[in-house]
């Protein structure tokens, strides 16, 4: 027997304790016969004014990472999400890679991450080359996120930082922000964007912003839902999260 709810599928998330986007964004592209379930790991609402405030940030999640993965577990679902993005991209491609071999070998089932995913998402537009990243971190963050799409051959035209001032001011960034970050990326000439940071609130604005810009706005707690769909076997299109979701 399966679940009566989740019969298709269950997604276990975890998130820090401290965002506020993952779980409404998740729940707004969440397939009929598909349940997620939000894992929370234990971190303060710490400022991230500077690089060094920012690696203490990263540093934070460690302790509670593992209890929380076997507290979400304990709900049987078969297949993770990490929702938290900046992890997934520390140390660039080798750095994410060793991640996800100890989640996965924490989780005992397959895990999506937001670094992979947000690759995968641009395999699909096998045009483009040359990407803007929009981010809510501080230059340590972005470093590490510019390293690994240029780790899998991406050229970095430019990364526009919003530097939110703390982890729960990261969901406070408004429309205007996150608009005007996608139009200065745009103007310097790029193939595509990529929005990292799964507190930032954009997958809406991701989707305007490809009709208006003419080209893919990748949000990624968009790509991730979509990776972890599609490698769980649900093919279920929708029309209102971007051309990624619509379309492949």
């Amino acid at each position: 027997m399966t679940d009566r709810l989740g019969y298709r599928l269950k997604i276990g998330i975890v998130i820090p304790s401290t965002n506020t986007t993952v779980q409404p964004e998740t729940d707004g592209m969440r397939p009929t016969g598909v349940t997620n379930h939000i894992g929370r790991i234990h971190i303060p609402d710490l400022p991230l004014g500077n690089d060094a405030e920012f690696e203490t940030m990263v540093d934070a999640i460690g302790p509670d990472l593992y209890p929380c993965i076997d507290r979400v577990m304990t709900c049987k679902p078969t297949h993770l999400v990490m929702g938290m993005s900046i992890p997934t991209f520390w140390g660039g491609k080798a750095g994410s890679e060793r991640l996800l071999v100890r989640l996965e070998e924490r989780a005992k089932v397959p895990v999506t991450m937001g670094s992979a995913a947000c690759i995968a998402a641009l395999k699909c537009f096998p045009a483009v080359k040359r990407i803007g990243l929009l981010t809510p971190y501080q230059p340590v963050g972005d470093a590490n996120v510019a390293r690994y799409f240029s780790d899998h051959g991406y050229e970095i035209a430019a990364v526009h930082s919003l530097k939110r001032p703390s982890e729960v001011q990261i969901a406070h960034a408004t429309e205007l922000d996150i608009i005007d970050g996608f139009k200065t990326l745009a103007a310097i000439g790029v193939d595509a964007i990529v929005q990292a940071g799964t507190d930032l609130a954009a997958i809406d604005l991701a989707a305007e912003a490809e009709r208006w810009l003419g080209i893919p706005v990748i949000a990624i707690n968009a790509a991730t839902y979509w990776r972890a769909l599609r490698r769980s076997g649900i093919d279920d299109r929708m029309d209102h999260c971007g051309s990624l979701l619509a379309l492949h």
